[in-house]
């Protein structure tokens, strides 16, 4: 999308060309001055347009990056959690299958991590 001042300021600009064309035909140095700078007004506002536009063409995308960016991150995120769930559900399968071959073994383990644990809330005395 082009922005007004590059129009205005194209148009500016033409008009000061042809003023100063024309003041220059006529041998009128006040009609060449302005003309002159009414084009130097014209070029400066197309500038100032063409800024915006480069400008807002900048915000336009990195607005698509940071959408782009969310999506890949939410993707990335869903296969995460999708990924743990399997793993957890694998693991407790394994987990399960060891307790139900040798319940007398998984019962001291247990225990003894039970102990560990309570040695490292109340620490020794």
């Amino acid at each position: 999308m082009v922005d007004t001042d590059r129009i205005v300021g194209g148009a500016k600009e033409a008009l000061g060309k042809a003023q100063g064309a024309a003041g220059d035909f006529a041998d009128s140095n006040r009609d060449s001055v302005e003309g002159r700078f009414r084009e130097a007004q014209g070029q400066a506002q197309n500038a100032y347009g063409q800024a915006k536009d480069a400008a807002r063409d900048i915000a336009d995308r990195a607005g698509s990056y940071a959408n782009e960016a969310y999506s890949r991150a939410g993707d990335v995120a869903s296969d995460a959690y999708e990924r743990g769930g399997s793993y957890l559900r694998d693991g407790r399968a394994a987990v399960g299958a060891r307790v139900e071959e040798n319940p007398l073994i998984a019962l001291l383990v247990a225990g003894a991590v039970g102990y560990g644990l309570a040695l490292l809330v109340h620490g020794r005395r």
